[in-house]
């Protein structure tokens, strides 16, 4: 098993590249089963859960040739099988993607329950009751469902919850139902911005991009088409944390501010500031690292929301982040109830916090942290472990890194190139 030995205290120094939007890109690899033509994507992640996606999409008969870089072509013009490999299926959330799809397509799927980060309840429920409400019909059978769509026909649909992936899901399936589909309450991140981009070069007809409510026009087919993948806004605002809590100088390069959001709000808050410089983002060294306390004086809190709220997938980089800040700040994680169960490993390493409960940690500051071995639990998890251990004194040990590569691409080279002291062994 691979592990990373990282030694904190190093003053990091350069400019880094945002890779591809991993939550972007695995949709997008689900729509190339929309077509038979050829479908490019540029600026795809190379990390765990796209290449197990990849694999996942060849298993299916879909031709895969590399462009070269980041670059790769797909055609799902002979596809041989409705049942995808049962141990990718079971590794990674996105696998339940495929379903609607390669139903359209072969008149029947095979989905088994999907893995992915161990944060908490994540319901399919708000993927298959609309998709059944578009028609397509499940049957349940222990592990896996089956999924049958011979017509699909477009209706109303209200989402229960603003889900991502649930919308992504019925965008793909509303895109060859007959007649018009309204998509109230749906998702709107950037990355769902970016499906929805592509699916109309791809012949769809979807208006409301960006907003909470969708109108899809089906149409009979799909073509092929070209997409670069948008810079991951996590990445971005994880390597905002790393500057801050090793009070670094930092340009992260092209990182598409209009895709942030609230991010650099909620930064602001901890008193970390960038500047915008030539279309390029420089983080300052020696951020100033105090809690901004409201107009009352009483404790500000950081809480995740719908886009174009603060994304939950960065709670864990701010948490590291507080730990580094003057006075006291309230963590509140509302979508996941497992999501804060690892900050007893900072807490182990010298951090002051107080879990109030499964969704909220208190956290005062500013703690000098030590070294320990620690073991990743997840992806946003394991990449605050690695903040941690940088900015911490002496040597840290971080197990199960796997985590981490499913969702940031050679970090350790990468932070390396910055002038981290970081071995993966």
């Amino acid at each position: 098993m691979e592990k990373f030995i990282i030694t904190g205290g190093n003053r990091l120094k350069g400019r880094v590249r945002p890779a591809g939007n991993k939550n972007e890109a695995l949709p997008l690899l689900a729509a190339v089963l929309l077509t038979d033509q050829p479908v490019i994507l540029h600026n795809l992640p190379d990390i765990g859960d796209i290449r197990s996606m990849k694999e996942l999409l060849a298993s299916l008969g879909v031709a895969i040739t590399s462009l070269g870089g980041n670059s790769w072509r797909f055609e799902a013009k002979d596809l041989i099988t409705h049942e995808p490999d049962e141990a990718l299926s079971k590794a990674i959330r996105g696998s339940f993607l495929l379903t609607a799809p390669l139903a359209l397509r072969l008149g029947k799927a095979k989905a088994y329950i999907p893995g992915g980060d161990a944060i908490g309840k994540r319901r399919l429920d708000t993927h298959v009751h609309p998709l059944e409400k578009l028609g397509m019909k499940f049957t349940h059978k222990g592990d896996h469902y089956v999924a049958h769509a011979k017509k699909l026909k477009g209706l109303y649909l209200l989402l229960d919850e603003a889900s991502v992936m649930a919308t992504e899901h019925l965008v793909m399936a509303a895109c060859l139902a007959e007649g018009q589909t309204i998509l109230y309450n749906a998702a709107c991140e950037p990355h769902v911005q970016g499906l929805c981009n592509m699916l109309n070069d791809m012949g769809a007809q979807i208006q409301g991009i960006g907003s909470n409510l969708l109108t899809i026009t089906g149409v009979k087919h799909l073509h092929g088409a070209e997409h670069h993948v948008s810079p991951d806004h996590v990445e971005i605002g994880s390597f905002i944390g790393l500057a801050a809590v090793t009070g670094s100088e930092l340009i992260i390069e092209d990182p598409k501010f209009a895709n942030l959001g609230q991010i650099l709000h909620y930064f602001e808050r901890l008193g970390v500031r960038v500047k915008e410089q030539d279309g390029d983002m420089l983080i300052p060294a020696d951020q100033e690292m105090r809690v901004q306390y409201d107009l009352d004086k009483s404790i500000p809190k950081i809480d995740d929301a719908p886009w174009p709220g603060f994304p939950a997938d960065l709670t864990s980089i701010m948490t590291i982040v507080a730990t580094q800040c003057e006075g006291s700040i309230l963590i509140f994680e509302k979508l996941f109830e497992s999501r804060l169960f690892w900050v007893d490993k900072l807490i182990s390493m010298g951090a002051r916090i107080v879990l109030c409960d499964p969704h909220r940690a208190v956290i005062s500051g500013a703690a000098q942290l030590r070294g320990t071995t620690l073991t990743s639990p997840d992806i946003r998890a394991g990449m605050a472990l690695v903040l941690a251990a940088l900015c911490a004194e002496g040597s840290s040990e971080i197990h199960n890194i796997k985590q981490i590569d499913r969702g940031y691409e050679a970090i350790d080279s990468r932070l390396r190139a910055l002038g981290a002291d970081i071995q993966r062994v």
